[in-house]
């Protein structure tokens, strides 16, 4: 039995700064949700859940029963086979939920797009911050009497922080020179 006074352990700040930092983007996110949005991700969480596809397949079920049942003790049914109202019902069923899944998947993307988006500036931060500690270190290994001074030409190249509108242009090159070179074209 685990003992449940254990103190978990402590997070350091910069990490808790960040997971709370995470969190508000997804509760700012949920919080500027309407409230149809709201219901449109309630409804299609609800129909997520495996308990929905036990609780469709009893009802189509019963009603294929009833419906033979119905016929087979003389009584006219409701909706004798083939099941044209099931199938009807099924069909504007998936409609639904089709449309559903698109709307909740769309909000989801506009969250993905956040998330990104916040990948990117802090990847090109931490190049940022790269460059300058090389800087940093080349300089001092340049003051340092101790060492001898040399030209490394790979430091002071990386000491450089990259440019992201250049490095994104050259990305493009790459691929159209690629795409050429493959004969492959995206369409437009």
């Amino acid at each position: 039995m685990a003992d449940t006074n254990v103190p978990l352990p402590l997070v350091p700040a910069h990490i808790e700064a960040t997971i709370r930092s995470i969190a508000r983007l997804h509760a700012e996110h949920h919080q500027n949700a309407t409230p149809l949005q709201r219901a449109v991700d309630r409804i299609t969480a609800l129909v997520g859940r495996p308990r929905f596809l036990g609780v469709l397949t009893v009802i189509v079920a019963s009603w294929i029963s009833l419906n033979l049942l119905a016929g087979a003790l003389g009584y006219r049914p409701i909706d004798p086979p083939p099941f044209s109202w099931l199938a009807g019902a099924a069909s504007l069923a998936s409609l639904y939920m089709v449309v559903l899944i698109l709307a909740t998947q769309r909000r989801e993307d506009q969250l993905a797009q956040l998330r990104e988006q916040l990948n990117l500036e802090l990847a090109i931060l931490s190049e940022q911050k790269t460059a300058k500690v090389i800087q940093l270190l080349e300089e001092s290994r340049r003051d340092n009497p101790l060492i001898p001074n040399r030209l490394d030409q790979e430091a002071e190249a990386m000491a450089q922080p990259a440019d992201p509108k250049s490095v994104l242009e050259a990305i493009k090159e790459t691929h159209a020179e690629a795409e050429q070179i493959s004969g492959v074209t995206d369409g437009s």
